[in-house]
């Protein structure tokens, strides 16, 4: 049987390194071994399983008390928990992040930053047609958690500074050997976070964050539709003792309009017109969203139903990445009105109206009603 290399030496480190040195140590002998980056090489593969089996020893204070004192006899027939049995997930995890933390965001060194960022907030605000038209500068008020001012979010008295967690000495996880495994949970001592308050704040309780409402601008652009939301990076909740804010995303409603409905960039509008301007023709003046007014030029015989398209006096396109935006368009519908409440002179002329009337002045009614006597067996006349 080999005999196995000091662990000490293996990670060439001094007898009296401190856990710190022992990481930088560890971390660049595994980048340097690690299989990835030595495909096929059996040597460097073995390298790698002694320098975490070393590793795994000399992290944990009571294996390397009984490695300092009894050498590699300490593990040997069951002892010591089984730490050549290699290394665990977790000090995989640390040469991890630092190979590849880069490609996942900045994951490396930033674990327990990132636990400690505050929560993402959503703000629902309804707005108006001709908002969404002409855009808005809007203040909305905000119920959320903001940086403790008393301990400028350290969670500290002033002049108190955090310390390392005495339950596991700033790495914010304990472990347990359980058999063959390493099962390792958030430190229930100081959360996760490796460090603990001795005078916490009083203000916020330790916390370095507070409940407040505050106000904000948001500037709503001129296109906005139903459902588009509007990022405020870093107007969420504030992080615990320092942590980073989350951001607040306020969601769009728009309010039903009383005359327009949209439809992407356009706009429809259902306009009653006389039951004469629509027989003899006429010109009407029609609302736009801008608070203007269009004129509609209406021919003779226009039926319900009939659309009007005025061009570019529809929405505006959201504007992206500062290109410029278009407009649609706003489609007028008619509706041909009825006339009720007629008095007595109305209804003679009418009366009369009816006795002259022929198929062609009534083409559409008279044309169906004869696909329709035509259908039962009749005969068209």
């Amino acid at each position: 049987m080999a005999t196995k290399r000091d662990y000490y030496e293996l990670l060439g480190v001094s007898r009296d390194a401190t856990a710190e040195d022992l990481k930088k140590a560890y971390r660049k002998l595994a980048m340097q071994y690690h299989p990835d980056r030595n495909p096929g090489d059996k040597e460097a593969e073995q390298k790698f399983k002694e320098i975490n089996e070393a590793y795994d020893v000399l992290k944990d204070d009571q294996k390397r008390a009984a490695y300092d004192q009894y050498g590699h006899a300490a593990f040997e027939g069951g002892r010591g928990g089984g730490a050549g049995a290699g290394f665990d997930f977790t000090s995989f995890s640390d040469i991890f992040d630092d190979l590849f933390g880069e490609f996942m965001g900045g994951r490396a060194g930033g674990g327990r930053s990132s636990a400690n960022r505050g929560s993402d907030l959503r703000y629902n605000l309804e707005i108006t047609l001709e908002d969404c038209f002409k855009g808005k500068a809007a203040k909305i008020r905000v119920p959320t958690s903001v940086s403790c001012e008393a301990c400028d979010g350290s969670g500290a008295e002033a002049g108190a500074q955090p310390i390392a967690c005495p339950t596991c000495k700033g790495h914010g996880k304990i472990r347990a050997q359980q058999g063959f495994f390493t099962i390792e949970r958030s430190c229930p001592t100081c959360g996760g976070m490796g460090r603990v308050i001795e005078k916490p704040c009083k203000v916020c309780g330790g916390a370095g964050r507070v409940h407040k409402e505050k106000t904000l601008a948001v500037d709503i652009p001129p296109g906005v539709d139903e459902g588009n939301r509007i990022r405020l990076a870093g107007e969420g909740e504030a992080g615990i003792r320092g942590g980073a804010p989350g951001d607040l995303y306020v969601f769009l409603t728009v309010k039903p309009h009383r005359l327009f409905r949209r439809e992407g960039q356009h706009l429809h509008c259902r306009v009653p017109v006389s039951m004469i301007t629509a027989t003899l023709g006429g010109v009407i003046e029609v609302p736009t969203l801008d608070g203007g007014k269009a004129r509609v030029t209406i021919p003779e015989g226009t039926q319900t139903g009939k659309q009007f398209r005025l061009r570019g006096k529809g929405m505006p396109s959201l504007q992206q990445s500062g290109f410029g935006a278009g407009y649609g368009d706003l489609y007028i519908q008619v509706m041909v009105e009825t006339p009720v409440r007629l008095n007595k002179r109305q209804r003679e002329l009418l009366e009369e109206f009816a006795q002259i009337e022929n198929e062609e002045s009534s083409p559409e009614s008279s044309g169906f009603f004869a696909k329709v006597k035509e259908m039962l067996g009749g005969k068209p006349e």
